[in-house]
């Protein structure tokens, strides 16, 4: 009899007409056949009459049915999935997952391993190249969906157009991967080889192949490689304005230029067009600056994405037009404020003094230079790292695990110190009163004890957190920026880095200073945020402070030994300074004097810069800094 009411209500759910599923499946397909039940020798008349009666009444087939309306639901999907493959007769092609990817360029092989890591347990999206910029020594990618920096990536190059054997393709080993910001990384590929493209691609290796078939090349989709000689490389959001760093407008270097030239203009990724235009207020450098769209004024988290470029136009005046302007290419972004400022300084409050530097491989300074100025009473660092490929980054992970407040900040963009620090010190403003531009060659020192006042002959000797006591002092003044003279020391007669750091072991420098550093209050720049020499323009009614020598001084270890020293001739940081291997400028003090412009190590180079022998930092370093039972020094100890 069970079975007879399961029958019942099975045959009451496909042929009522109100059932949907009468709708859904083709009349020749019959439940009962694909059941195969005997329905008609179950059931009599009579009983079919007494179903029909009972039906009638019942406000829901459920009470009737029990169990059997679940086993109705599972034969329907079963029924329905039969359909389903029928109809797009997946047995007879390869079936592909839909995956919903962007026109712009990827290999199919990155698609193809994101399924196979997936498989295994790693679920990685295909890899997404978003721009290519072509730098004098390689190529940066700037991609999206990279895991982490230990993903093992590989450069994929093509033949340019009309070369035999345009099919074929070859790969390198990436050089680099980094993470610029919360919204792409950047990858480091090798210049492409003799009669390849600049288009590279980048995937995640299949297997141990070199070369692959040109079927995985999709040209047509690959954005254009910008040139590095004119690019917009970087933004920032300035409360209501927004700042665009800029590479190729070729203004002058100290001075602010006519901002009636420039404008910006704001585009989202998703139709690649610059919707809106703003006119720029200030342009200086690098660096231009324009007011914010209407809708991104009234609410800041709407940039955070957002593409932005500057327009140029050579014919400018008054009432120029932005549509006259030409767009300059553009791999800049806009990120929305991780954190509402005035509540952050509520709540945590400045750290009175910070520091921020540029640096290329000088992972074996950092530590003694981060250490040194902790103890005078650095609080916080900010690193920019100009690509670096020694340990500088693992160097810094060790400082920020030993408690110092060090952040690295990848900055790719070659020779555009004076940019770097712009984008610091903005950087820096909700966070510091008062940071110091000093390069990691660099040390402040209190060469000579001061007498106390109230005629008490006992001098006072500088000691721990003295530089943040006297940037302190200032903090309620006028005085925006407090330049220190800088004496540059030589190799002081050694042949190897000397093995307790630089502090200790050059102690010979020239006579006269060199030129100063500066520590400034950064919520006093001018808007301009023009800077030469690590010091900036201030505001209307701020003024700077000589230190003098007699108070302060910073040692700068300019010219170490030669196995140290010859690392500059790779490429300086300095936007407006000639490399040293160029021949320009060969007698600036920028340079090394009388050494070319091959790094071919001179006569006597140990010698070289020698004219007063001054240990006055080396004493104060060993005396105040060094472990009194083992006379180990703070990095040295961090070494063991």
């Amino acid at each position: 009899m069970k079975l007879a009411k399961t029958s019942n209500c099975r045959h009451y759910q496909i042929n009522s007409d109100s059932s949907p599923s009468s709708q859904i499946f083709p009349s020749n397909l019959s439940v009962l056949n694909l059941l195969n039940l005997p329905f008609r020798q179950l059931m009599d008349s009579e009983q079919r009459r007494k179903r029909k009666r009972s039906l009638r009444t019942s406000p829901s087939p459920h009470s009737h049915c029990g169990f059997s309306v679940r086993s109705l639901i599972l034969c329907l999907s079963f029924i329905f999935v039969l359909l389903l493959l029928h109809r797009f007769q997946i047995g007879r092609a390869s079936f592909h997952p839909v995956v919903i990817v962007s026109t712009l360029s990827h290999l199919s092989s990155s698609t193809s391993n994101s399924i196979r890591d997936y498989v295994s347990g790693r679920f990685m999206l295909a890899l997404r190249v978003e721009d290519r910029i072509l730098f004098p020594d390689h190529v940066l990618l700037m991609v999206s969906h990279i895991n982490d920096r230990s993903e093992v990536l590989e450069c994929v190059y093509g033949k340019d157009n009309g070369v035999e054997a345009a099919n074929k393709l070859i790969s390198r080993p990436v050089l680099s991967v980094d993470e610029l910001d919360e919204l792409r990384w950047v990858a480091r590929c090798p210049l492409p080889p003799q009669n390849y493209s600049a288009e590279v691609n980048l995937r995640r290796p299949p297997r141990k192949e070199s070369i692959v078939e040109g079927d995985e090349w999709q040209r047509k989709v690959h954005p254009a490689v910008h040139s590095w000689e004119m690019m917009a490389y970087a933004a920032a959001l300035d409360r209501d304005s927004a700042v665009v760093f800029v590479k190729g407008l070729n203004l002058r270097p100290d001075r602010e230029s006519d901002p009636r030239q420039f404008s910006c203009h704001f585009g989202t990724e998703r139709d690649g067009r610059f919707a809106l235009t703003t006119r720029a207020f200030s342009a200086a450098q690098e660096v231009v600056r324009c007011s914010l769209p209407k809708s991104i004024r009234m609410n800041p988290s709407k940039a955070h994405g957002i593409r932005v470029t500057v327009g140029l136009n050579s014919h400018f005046h008054a009432n120029a037009r932005a549509s006259n302007h030409v767009l300059v290419p553009s791999v800049a972004k806009m990120l929305s404020p991780s954190y509402n400022s005035d509540q952050w300084k509520k709540n945590q409050g400045k750290h009175q003094l910070c520091v921020c530097t540029m640096v290329w491989n000088q992972a074996s300074s950092l530590r003694e230079w981060i250490m040194y100025h902790a103890w005078l009473g650095v609080e916080r660092w900010f690193i920019y790292d100009n690509n670096s490929d020694d340990r500088t980054e693992e160097v810094i992970q060790e400082l920020a695990f030993e408690a110092y407040n060090v952040s690295r900040h990848t900055w790719p963009w070659i020779k555009t110190q004076e940019s770097g620090f712009s984008h610091c010190a903005l950087r820096a403003r909700d966070e510091c009163k008062w940071v110091a531009f000093m390069d990691v060659d660099e040390f402040f020192y209190f060469p000579f004890p001061t007498r106390r006042r109230g005629g008490s002959n006992k001098p006072i000797v500088r000691g721990q957190n003295s530089l943040r006591t006297l940037v302190a002092n200032f903090s309620s003044t006028n005085i925006g920026e407090i330049r220190t003279a800088c004496h540059s020391y030589g190799p002081s007669g050694l042949n190897s880095p000397p093995s307790q750091g630089v502090t200790v072991g050059y102690t010979c420098r020239l006579q006269s200073p060199e030129r100063h550093k500066s520590i400034v209050r950064p919520d006093v720049l001018d808007r301009t945020l023009l800077n030469v020499v690590h010091h900036f323009r201030l505001r209307k009614g701020f003024k700077y402070l000589n230190m003098p020598q007699s108070t302060a001084v910073i040692n700068h270890y300019k010219y170490q030994v030669w196995e140290a020293f010859r690392a500059k001739f790779f490429r300086r940081v300095a936007t407006y300074v000639a490399d040293w291997q160029e021949k320009e400028n060969e007698g600036s003090k920028d340079r090394a004097p009388g050494l070319g412009t091959e790094p071919i190590e001179p006569p006597n180079w140990p010698l070289q810069f020698c004219e007063v022998w001054d240990t006055g930092l080396r004493d104060f370093v060993l005396a105040n800094l060094a472990d009194p039972t083992t006379g180990l020094l703070p990095w040295e100890r961090s070494l063991l």
